[in-house]
């Protein structure tokens, strides 16, 4: 919004012309989400305290959890909001991808919004049942990836597949395509829904996951950038690291009150969301395959999690203590900050992998 009623004025007031710098709104999105979360944080855990709108705790989770019975929760209404309101501002809101990027956030969003609505209306810790969850999920995944395929030719998207690590290799999946992103998007957003169970443990890991593809997203849209490190050059694609500047802002805003012990809980609203948002930036990129790396923390927590279950209805035998991943540790006696910081150091070293990439190849 701003881009389009300052960047206008550069012919007779000079100064506006930082207005066409991706980095400069990127910058500006960043702060504006962190500001708006930290300013705005104290009033909506003040309502949502007011509307006794309460987290409920697991019986079969640990018990030093129990004490945790009655945060606040759905505090990704503030992340959602913070990220919208960066967004619409400092972005090019005709951009394509920006618009997707950010619809599926939202949407992503509404599914966890009601799922938590059921929660706390029944004060019980079950809200949608997994079937319809995963159907609503898959049905915004399926319409973003069929809106991908039909993407003016000017954005240059099509239906190929890149792999990190090697020079110009590619894959035509064709109509795989859809499902293929379809997976990509549900499995994210679960995977960050099963991470967010310790203070601050998700938003953490989506911080450095958001500024990674920053980095990414600006150099798919560069195209002497893209050209020179051997990436998909796609135009249009720049436009989206605003919308990760504001994910990133969002994140670390919000990372103010729910570091441990935590003031407020995202919910299903906030996880689901954040999930949708860094898949559909891996998309954009053309880098849906690091994600795995990008996102590594979120791959160990759901891969634990498919081994638990997989393991047991095989031999009748637990791998880990309790599933996901950091509840194993919780359970052999590591402090929850020390899980939390311990997590978040594999996330930075994951995205410095992911990095890495770009010119090992």
């Amino acid at each position: 919004m701003l881009y389009h009623l300052l960047y206008p004025l550069h012919e007779s007031v000079g100064v506006f012309n930082v207005f066409r710098y991706i980095t400069f709104r990127t910058a500006g999105a960043v702060v504006t989400a962190l500001l708006l979360s930290i300013l705005l944080g104290p009033w909506f855990i003040a309502t949502l305290r007011k509307l006794s709108v309460g987290q409920n705790i697991r019986e079969v989770g640990p018990e030093s959890h129990l004490v945790k019975a009655g945060t606040p929760t759905m505090g990704g209404l503030l992340i959602l909001a913070s990220i919208a309101t960066a967004t619409l501002l400092w972005a090019d809101i005709k951009n394509l991808p920006v618009l997707l990027a950010l619809g599926v956030t939202v949407l992503f969003g509404l599914i966890g919004f009601y799922d938590d609505y059921i929660k706390v209306q029944k004060k019980r810790n079950l809200g949608l049942t997994s079937r319809a969850k995963f159907l609503l999920q898959a049905g915004v995944a399926g319409a973003a990836a069929v809106a991908l395929l039909n993407l003016p030719e000017s954005y240059a998207f099509d239906s190929s597949l890149t792999f990190p690590f090697l020079k110009e290799a590619t894959l035509q999946l064709g109509w795989v395509y859809v499902p293929f992103v379809m997976f990509v998007l549900v499995g994210s957003s679960n995977g960050v829904n099963l991470t967010d169970g310790l203070d601050g443990l998700a938003i953490g890991a989506t911080l450095m996951a958001a500024a990674t593809y920053a980095v990414f997203t600006y150099v798919a849209g560069n195209k002497i950038a893209a050209e020179y490190l051997q990436l998909t050059y796609l135009p249009g694609a720049a436009e989206v690291t605003v919308f990760c500047g504001a994910l990133a802002g969002a994140s670390l805003g919000f990372l103010w009150f729910n570091c441990h012990p935590a003031e407020v809980f995202m919910g299903d609203v906030g996880s689901l969301a954040l999930g949708g948002a860094v898949s559909m930036v891996a998309v954009l990129s053309k880098q849906e395959l690091l994600l795995a790396l990008v996102g590594g923390v979120f791959v160990m927590e759901t891969g634990s999690v498919i081994l638990q279950v997989g393991s047991y209805k095989l031999t009748g035998k637990r791998i880990f203590r309790m599933a996901p991943l950091h509840h194993h540790f919780e359970l052999k006696g590591w402090t929850e900050p020390k899980i939390i910081v311990r997590f978040w150091i594999l996330a930075v070293l994951f995205a410095l992998l992911s990095l890495a990439t770009l010119k090992l190849r």
